[in-house]
């Protein structure tokens, strides 16, 4: 690997010998994000500490001898400080105009020298607006980034600043940081403003950074992964994207934009949360490792292993991995429920996967969904097959049967047996494996009649949401899973309080006055499936008296306590009194019908 590392200050970094190179930032690498806590900790961090302040590695490639003119050198690594730098330089370079504009009488030939400096540091010498940094396009940055050189005339008035510029980060960001240097000028105890403004202009330049660059786009992404290797936080998928888009040689401008838009497109189809696109790149490979294989040689992917697999599909056809992975992120995006559903009726059966937290077996949907043709599978099996995923994410989140290490290797399994099965025979062939790696009925039955709340509540609240559901028409259900401000309206209520000092009439009712007894048996009963239900407001219930939570209403004169119209609530409704005994029956009723639901 071919790589130049030494250390630079900003002053150098900006300031070749030629005055021409300028700084090109990919246009696959993310848009510009650092907010105000990452403005002012940088700036704090300039200020308060000696000259010579590090702040990082920044991983360069030399693209000059790929282009005739000025030399291009990609920023791949770094660009988020770069840029708030350049934008903290553009902040002073405005301060220290406006002085000498308004001294002009007083002011030396050495201070103009200094601001023509520094404005070589921020645009090409011999190119009119052209800018020693240029930004990625995306969410206007560059366009943005322009528009304030030319609020500080570093720009001819031509360049149009965009709508909302003002609204976006690198305006914000330029404002905050011209508000900081202003209050830092205030506040320090130099006589003269012009050597305020020239002592912080030297501590930025006198910032360091070690400048790491590397020869290729390939030299590049192995110096990503060993960093990577060393603790770094840099993301399997930021080093794929980097490796394929480095890979990825376009022909012409348009051809580059195709292939940014196709990754920028599987992006938005998994969303920013990292986690969720790790899980999908190893998915996308367990789900159709039989077709990969040959070129990983790797029997299963995990995090450990995801950024060795993707280098070698990339390096075996950078434009077809692309194009199959964009495909298979499209389907998984359904999965996720961030895009429509291909069949209707798949909708509800994949909510409840995702309200049981089945992830695990997504990978096994993401196969049946791209392959359900192949297997001659129609809506109603997929269905039934999810709802089977289902009832054994109920029953094993409960009783961790089968253990969590064992999960991949069950779907990717039953994805490798799969073969030559159609219709009703895959519906089978996955009833046996799942119903096989199960915990008992036994196993599920002493769970379920144990303190469920406490070992998953969880999975306590979608029991008691299906059992609710069960027992009532699509036309007249109630959304139990409902958010405001994201979090559930319906939330599990413990008829017996589970708080610690139980009023007396709860004494009175379970004990017959005696605190003791009444505290051994709230600890024995109180989180049984019996002594629980759904309300929506739980908060307003709390420790009152059964009679008070039975009749509790709204404002409105609505019941919202156990008369709120729910079946979960029938045997609760006509009740005058609770303990024990009702408890026990409650717990065994529901226990069964649970079971009847959540069965093989």
């Amino acid at each position: 690997m071919n790589i130049k590392p030494e250390f630079k200050t900003i002053f150098d970094l900006l300031d070749p010998r030629d005055r021409t190179t300028f700084y090109t930032i990919p246009r696959y690498q993310r848009e510009y994000t650092w907010d105000k806590g990452k403005w002012d900790a940088l700036f704090d961090d300039l200020t308060e500490n000696n000259s010579g302040y590090y702040i990082g590695s920044i991983i360069l490639i030399d693209r000059s001898g790929e282009v005739t003119g000025p030399a291009s050198i990609e920023l791949v690594d770094g660009q988020q400080r770069l840029i708030t730098i350049s934008l903290l330089l553009i902040a002073i370079f405005h301060t220290l105009d406006e002085f000498i504009k308004s001294n002009e009488d007083m002011v030396e030939d050495d201070l103009r020298a200094e601001l023509s400096v520094l404005k070589s540091k921020l645009v090409q010498k011999r190119q009119q607006d052209k800018s020693r940094i240029v930004l990625q396009i995306q969410n206007n940055n560059n366009d943005d980034y322009e528009a304030v050189l030319k609020e500080v005339n570093l720009f001819s008035n031509q360049v149009k600043t965009p709508i909302d510029a003002d609204k976006r980060l690198i305006f914000k960001s330029y404002r905050h940081l011209k508000d900081r240097i202003y209050n830092f000028l205030e506040t320090t105890n130099e006589t003269k403003m012009e050597e305020k403004i020239l002592n912080l202009l030297d501590k930025v330049y006198k910032v360091r950074v070690i400048s790491i660059q590397a020869a290729s786009g390939d030299d590049a992404y192995l110096l990503f992964e060993s960093l990577n290797n060393r603790g770094m936080a840099l993301s399997p998928v930021d080093l794929i994207k980097n490796k394929l888009l480095a890979k990825l040689k376009p022909n012409d401008q348009n051809e580059s934009d195709s292939y940014y838009e196709q990754w920028t497109k599987l992006i938005y189809y998994l969303g920013e949360d990292v986690g969720i696109q790790e899980r999908f790149l190893a998915q996308h490979y367990n789900a159709f490792r039989e077709e990969i294989y040959p070129i990983c040689k790797k029997p299963v992917a995990m995090r450990s292993n995801l950024i060795d697999i993707y280098a070698r599909m990339i390096n075996q056809n950078a434009e077809k991995f692309l194009n199959d992975i964009v495909r298979s992120g499209e389907v998984y995006s359904q999965i996720l429920l961030r895009q429509e559903i291909k069949f209707d009726s798949l909708r509800k059966p994949i909510e409840a996967l995702h309200r049981i937290q089945g992830a695990p077996s997504y990978v096994l949907v993401l196969y049946l969904l791209m392959k359900y043709s192949d297997h001659k599978l129609d809506e109603n099996n997929l269905a039934n097959i999810i709802y089977l995923l289902v009832t054994f994410f109920v029953r094993r989140n409960l009783t961790d049967i089968p253990p969590t290490r064992d999960l991949r290797n069950i779907f990717v399994r039953i994805i490798g047996e799969l073969k030559g099965k159609t219709s009703n025979e895959v519906t089978d062939y996955i009833n046996s494996i799942l119903q096989e790696k199960t915990a008992t009925d036994d196993e599920f039955r002493k769970k379920m009649k144990g303190p469920i709340y406490t070992d998953n509540s969880s999975v306590t609240r979608f029991i008691l949401c299906s059992l609710e559901e069960q027992n009532k028409t699509r036309e007249t259900m109630i959304d139990l899973w409902r958010k405001e401000n994201n979090k559930l309206i319906f939330t599990i209520e413990h008829i017996l309080p589970q708080r610690d000092n139980l009023p007396n009439y709860w004494v009175d009712m379970v004990a017959g006055g005696d605190k003791d007894k009444a505290k051994e048996l709230q600890e024995k009963y109180v989180h049984l499936i019996g002594n629980l239900t759904i309300t929506g407001y739980n908060s307003e219930l709390g420790s009152k008296s059964f009679i008070d939570k039975r009749d509790r209403k709204d404002s409105n004169g609505n019941p919202v306590g156990y008369k709120n119209g729910l079946i979960l609530n029938e045997d609760l409704k006509d009740k005058n009194s609770w303990g024990v005994q009702q408890i026990e029956l409650r717990t065994e009723k529901l226990v069964n019908e649970a079971i009847n639901i959540f069965h093989f």
